[in-house]
């Protein structure tokens, strides 16, 4: 999942992001609710946000107002040290569509995560198992990839790096990101295998599809808008 954490908490936000980087999510985190704001209004596709009621510029109720009026439908799970019954009306209220009390177990956050997003998925995502970008099509259900209907090629390692940068346009995804997502855990591999099979996916998804595939220098690589 492509997640946004915001969590004014340094420990606390630091620990959220190792432990839901270390179970395969991508993840963004902000430490303000106007930073939380910025981040999900760049028209990065997110699949939950995890946020904190007691934010210090803007409260976490406000942050999920605007995201609402926003037009933002991404599932919000609310963080908070308030577990009285009006401070969870509030947060639902505003937008939220879950509601964690500090302290919490990491599992337990990391389940309502999952099922929040199963139960968004048909309505975030109305082609189904395709994700499309520009002339790139790939189909998760029958594991094909076309570009400009023509049919590709790929090894699982090649579709699942493609399916990472399609999951996630326009966001600059850190080699190590795409190791964590395209390799299984345990797997003894280096970041520059990343740079290795980019190659071999920009020359089978030819020119069209090929240079969809950005170079971010210092960081690793990103899906172009489409």
């Amino acid at each position: 999942m492509h997640l946004l954490v915001i969590e004014d908490d340094p420990r606390l936000g630091r620990l959220l992001v190792r432990l839901l980087t270390g179970d395969r999510h991508v993840v963004e985190l902000a430490a303000t609710g106007r930073d939380g704001l910025d981040v999900a209004d760049t028209g990065t596709s997110l699949d939950a946000i995890v946020l904190d009621v007691g934010l210090p510029d803007l409260g976490g109720i406000e942050v999920a107002r605007r995201i609402r009026a926003r037009g933002c439908r991404t599932p919000i799970i609310m963080l908070t040290a308030r577990d009285g019954l009006p401070d969870r009306v509030a947060g639902l209220d505003a937008g939220a569509d879950d509601y964690l009390t500090k302290p919490f177990a990491y599992e337990e956050l990391a389940a309502r995560l999952r099922a929040l997003v199963r139960r968004a998925a048909p309505a975030a995502r109305p082609d189904g198992a395709r994700l499309l970008n520009g002339p790139i099509v790939l189909d998760e259900t029958h594991r094909l990839v076309t570009v400009e209907g023509r049919p590709i090629d790929l090894t699982a390692r090649e579709f699942a790096l493609l399916e990472c940068l399609l999951r996630h346009p326009g966001h600059a995804l850190s080699r190590e990101q795409l190791l964590d997502q395209a390799w299984p855990l345990g797997v003894a591999v280096t970041p520059n295998t990343v740079d290795a099979f980019i190659t071999f996916l920009r020359r089978k998804l030819g020119p069209g599809g090929g240079r969809r595939i950005e170079t971010v220098r210092g960081i690793g690589y990103r899906m172009a808008q489409a």
